[in-house]
């Protein structure tokens, strides 16, 4: 993936949490509510590790501190050409690049795009809907609007899913979440309740599908936003092998063992790929609008 040496990046738009103590214990114990918690916010996309109890006695994990090294992104993270050479300022780069597409779609269609901010953690951290852990997986909290995000998910995601990885894989994670902006600015993001359904046609399995169509449709116009070089086939492979590595199926037969398809939250590896490729395709988020991928 490279990013035009020159152009200029906000990192004004990713808060950098990293390295930073919670002070915070949860309970794990319980017959295993913690664990379960953590699965569920993994395939929902949504941090519920909040619903869990801080305890006193029983088992528990406490995030303390945690080692900082980590750089200002402010004074690190100014060029194109920082992006190229690290991981934090790439993700500014992508972040940046989604939202300047976003913001000018958003003009087109007569409204203003509100931006979000990326938030870095390691470890864990706090937000408006709740504790954040990174075995939670990236999130979008609907609450403060912020992408919440702990780079240690990239690894996991290649380590314990399978992906391929790579720089783009990254762009499809955080332009997924985006994703969820989006529908909330537009005002169709469920948070009443309704994405507890779960199941292939389930109203929580298109919402994630939608966001993936969304990722697609900025992939599209990715390069006409000026952060980024021409996509190559392998940086779009990259993505297209990161939309299935996190389909239900394949997540539930690495944790569980088997697959059970009236619990999926997100949709399968088949339609995930299904619907990133109708954004990819069209670049046009009229192509999102429609259910087709559940039926």
């Amino acid at each position: 993936m490279t990013f035009n040496d020159r152009k200029r990046l906000d990192p004004s738009q990713v808060q950098d949490r990293r390295g930073q103590g919670m002070g915070k214990t949860i309970a794990i114990g319980g017959g295993g509510l913690g664990l379960i918690v953590v699965l569920v916010s993994l395939l929902l996309g949504v941090d519920l590790t909040g619903l869990m109890p801080e305890t006193e006695g029983s088992a528990s994990s406490t995030y303390d501190s945690y080692p900082s090294d980590v750089s200002d992104l402010a004074t690190e993270c100014q060029t194109g050409a920082d992006a190229n050479e690290r991981e934090d300022c790439r993700i500014v780069g992508f972040v940046n690049s989604i939202q300047a597409y976003w913001t000018e779609e958003f003009a087109n269609q007569g409204m203003q795009y509100v931006p979000a901010e990326t938030v870095l953690f390691s470890g864990a951290t706090q937000g408006a809907c709740g504790y954040a852990s990174g075995a939670s997986g990236p999130f979008y909290c609907p609450s403060d609007q912020m992408v919440y995000l702990d780079l240690s998910f990239f690894e996991t995601l290649q380590s314990r899913f399978g992906a391929r990885g790579g720089p783009f894989a990254e762009a499809y994670v955080l332009a997924h979440e985006y994703g969820h902006h989006v529908q909330n600015l537009f005002g169709v993001l469920d948070t009443s309740g309704g994405m507890r359904e779960s199941g292939p046609q389930s109203m929580s399995v298109y919402t994630e599908l939608q966001a993936d169509c969304l990722a697609g449709v900025w992939t599209y116009h990715a390069t006409e936003t000026g952060y980024l070089e021409p996509l190559t086939n392998d940086e779009i492979v990259q993505s297209l092998d990161a939309a299935a590595a996190v389909g239900d199926d394949r997540i539930q037969s690495q944790t569980q063992g088997y697959v059970q398809p009236e619990a999926w939250t997100h949709g399968s590896s088949e339609q995930r790929l299904a619907a990133f490729k109708d954004g990819l395709s069209s670049g046009d988020i009229s192509t999102c609008n429609t259910p087709g991928w559940t039926e």
